[in-house]
């Protein structure tokens, strides 16, 4: 089965939901335009990285960016890994990815596992409590947000519960994005799957921010790279290359998780 996939990799207006709606319609659009099956957006697409009035931006329940984001891929018939919201709940704000079908269905929500504290995360936002994993069109996936691919462990867990391809998406610092590459490489070599990684670019009043999006195969490879301003990063995926990957290479029949 192949696929098209789309990365939004945008800039994101500071504290701005409404403006930054606007201009992932633009984007959404020039997807389906090119003819892409799934479009991917950023990490905290609605409000960037305004932390600290979390509390007035930040949308209840996820309930405004899910209408959105469903309305959008019905209009558009695309299937939408939407980046992750500020979503307030009674319990506080947590940094959530949405993930939409084409029929304009909420399939998932994740809520990131893994609070960046140099960024000041865990002042503002609630840790999740689940995994990352759906399915489109029969395909077992997963969502991983930013800080998440630092832990191996986390991301080989959804692979071993089935994930094919593993998004990633990203708030990336331009100071460290050689390790935003070599780990999501990494991440796709050892555990055989599709790494699809969206990075914004732009900066906000603390960091830059650095692009690179990716699109990597089983073997690692990289299909299409992001340069550091706006853009739509594309490459088609064929999901049975997975599996031919893993019969060559039978890693996951020879783990010794008995020692490990």
């Amino acid at each position: 089965m192949i696929q098209k996939i789309g990365i939004a990799q945008m800039d994101i207006v500071f504290g701005n939901p409404l403006e930054n709606k606007k201009r992932v319609e633009k984007w959404v659009e020039k997807a389906s335009d090119d003819g892409c099956d799934t479009v991917v957006l950023p990490e905290l697409w609605t409000t960037g990285y305004d932390l600290t009035r979390m509390d007035d931006i930040a949308d209840n329940g996820a309930n405004d960016s899910s209408s959105f984001l469903t309305a959008l891929s019905k209009r558009y018939s695309i299937q939408i890994v939407g980046g992750s919201v500020a979503n307030k709940t009674q319990n506080g704000v947590s940094n959530t990815l949405l993930v939409v079908d084409s029929n304009g269905r909420l399939v998932k929500q994740y809520s990131k596992l893994h609070l960046f504290k140099l960024m000041d995360e865990h002042h503002y936002l609630l840790p999740g409590q689940e995994d990352g994993m759906f399915t489109l069109q029969e395909t077992e996936m997963a969502g991983l947000i930013c800080y998440d691919i630092r832990f191996p462990e986390w991301f080989r867990k959804h692979v071993l519960m089935g994930a094919k391809v593993v998004f990633v998406v990203a708030q990336w610092p331009a100071a460290r994005i050689d390790h935003w590459q070599t780990l999501l490489r990494a991440r796709a070599i050892e555990n055989q799957c599709y790494v699809i990684a969206c990075n914004r670019v732009g900066s906000d009043p603390n960091n830059e921010f650095g692009g690179c999006s990716l699109i990597i195969d089983p073997w690692g490879e990289i299909l299409s790279k992001g340069s550091q301003t706006e853009e739509l990063v594309s490459a088609e995926i064929d999901l049975h290359e997975v599996e031919r990957v893993r019969k060559q290479i039978p890693i996951f029949q020879d783990r010794r998780p008995d020692f490990y």
